[in-house]
């Protein structure tokens, strides 16, 4: 018996020393995927450096960019810059998609994923009142009028930042894994009329499946926030954009008998405010916010003669897929049946835009620690009811997009020139935070998952 008590005795401890075992290989295991999860610092350390040593080249990139901006779809000379730069890097460049994009690929020769970087490269037809000595001075043709032509929006930094991450990740070849793919995407800001564009049309023609993109990741550098802040929302970040057409029929009168006909311009005012409430009184705002706006209407052109027609348009936003189904069919049933009841007619048409702006929650928090080392701010920041065509590549694939600080930090809060406008103005110190994002972003994902 005493043999038989030894004996377990030793097979227990056995057992102990096992477990123990398993446990201490597995909590190293656990270490080393929370490690490359969160970045690594070494790799962070490499690209603090060489971020700093290529920014003064990266800010030259921007100025020349910057004075020589083209409008959606006619950014012939901005790639043929944007290819020369990924030329000289030792990149090849490929121009078969969106008509003027550029794509270039960092493959490391050892496995792992596919991730997609984004940059757009287009202008506005702004013309640029701010006082820098590299202002656009270029002029072109929008509908029809002769135009000023500005970098009113921070694309002219995209690109530079992304070709600054390029040139860094290029050096690091060696201690990366798996494939990275730079895209320069034209046309965000919308393809000319009848013409197509964009993220969209990249998606059309294959882009992700050629290059086999698991994932993609983008930023966008915004005037009202603080340079070296990185602002980001996993979910729902930027709304869907729709537009909607109305036009209403009644019956043309002199102006001083109304009842003679029907009033084409009272209706579409009673509908005009009936769309509003579709947003007040019709949609759940507690769970995510929209929007419905009409910016143009037309009808009549005399002051004494009611017209037969009236018609105007607006915009949709929505930062849920289901609140925006529901609003489109609100819109069309409120048009037709407020004209119904004053003997008119509508008729709705909505033109799909822009899908939502979605952060793969899981993806998203996998990349904040490398957010976080980028900048000295990171913030979660609302819901915007902007829109972006970034969209269209984070519905065919996990996507991540952030915003990246360009305001002057003496700036006060508010007071930074809106995008959109002549006076529209980055300041160049918050270019660093954003080639140091897209490089940790891209480095830590290819650890973590490369091996």
């Amino acid at each position: 018996m005493p043999n038989l008590i030894a004996h377990l005795e030793k097979a227990d401890c056995m057992k102990i020393r096992i477990l123990w075992a398993l446990l201490i290989i597995i909590t190293a295991t656990n270490g080393q995927a929370q490690k490359a999860m969160s970045g690594d610092n070494n790799l962070h350390t490499i690209i603090d450096q060489k971020a700093a040593a290529i920014n003064d080249q990266v800010v030259q990139w921007r100025r020349h960019f910057h004075e020589f901006p083209e409008l959606s779809n006619r950014e012939f000379k901005t790639a043929d810059a944007i290819s020369k730069y990924l030329m000289e890097m030792g990149y090849q460049v490929d121009r078969g998609f969106a008509k003027t994009g550029v794509v270039a690929l960092l493959d490391t020769g050892k496995p792992g994923p596919t991730i997609g970087l984004r940059a757009d490269i287009d202008g506005l037809p702004v013309t640029e009142r701010t006082p820098i000595p590299f202002a656009s001075k270029e002029t072109s043709t929008y509908l029809g009028q002769e135009v000023g032509v500005m970098h009113a929006c921070g694309h002219d930094t995209h690109i530079s930042m992304l070709l600054g991450a390029a040139s860094i990740l290029k050096d690091m070849k060696n201690q990366l894994n798996g494939k990275i793919v730079f895209v320069f995407q034209p046309a965000e800001e919308g393809a000319p009329a009848g013409e197509e564009g964009g993220a969209a049309l990249m998606v059309k023609e294959g882009l992700i499946e050629k290059y086999g993109i698991d994932v993609f990741f983008g930023q966008h550098i915004w005037s009202g926030v603080n340079v070296g802040t990185i602002q980001y929302k996993p979910g729902g970040e930027l709304a869907s954009s729709d537009e909607f057409f109305i036009k209403v029929k009644g019956k043309q009168t002199h102006g001083s008998q109304p009842w003679a006909g029907i009033d084409p311009i009272a209706v579409s005012a009673q509908i005009i405010m009936g769309l509003q409430t579709i947003i007040s009184r019709q949609t759940e705002l507690t769970k995510e916010a929209a929007v419905i706006s009409v910016g143009r209407i037309h009808a009549g052109v005399r002051n004494n003669i009611i017209p037969e027609e009236a018609d105007f348009s607006g915009t949709i936003r929505c930062l849920d897929t289901g609140m925006q189904r529901k609003i489109h069919e609100k819109i069309k049933q409120t048009a037709i049946l407020i004209a119904e009841s004053a003997g008119a007619t509508a008729e709705v048409e909505i033109s799909i835009g822009y899908p939502i702006t979605y952060n793969n929650p899981e993806l998203t928090r996998e990349v904040v620690p490398s957010l976080e080392a980028a900048c000295g701010n990171l913030q979660v920041m609302d819901a915007t009811t902007g829109a972006e065509d970034f969209s269209f590549f984070a519905n065919k694939v996990p996507s991540v997009f952030w915003f990246t600080g360009g305001k002057p930090l003496d700036t006060p809060v508010g007071y930074a020139a809106p995008h959109h406008t002549p006076d529209f103005f980055i300041d160049e110190d918050g270019m660093i935070t954003g080639v140091k994002s897209l490089c940790m972003v891209a480095a830590d994902y290819l650890t973590a998952h490369g091996k």
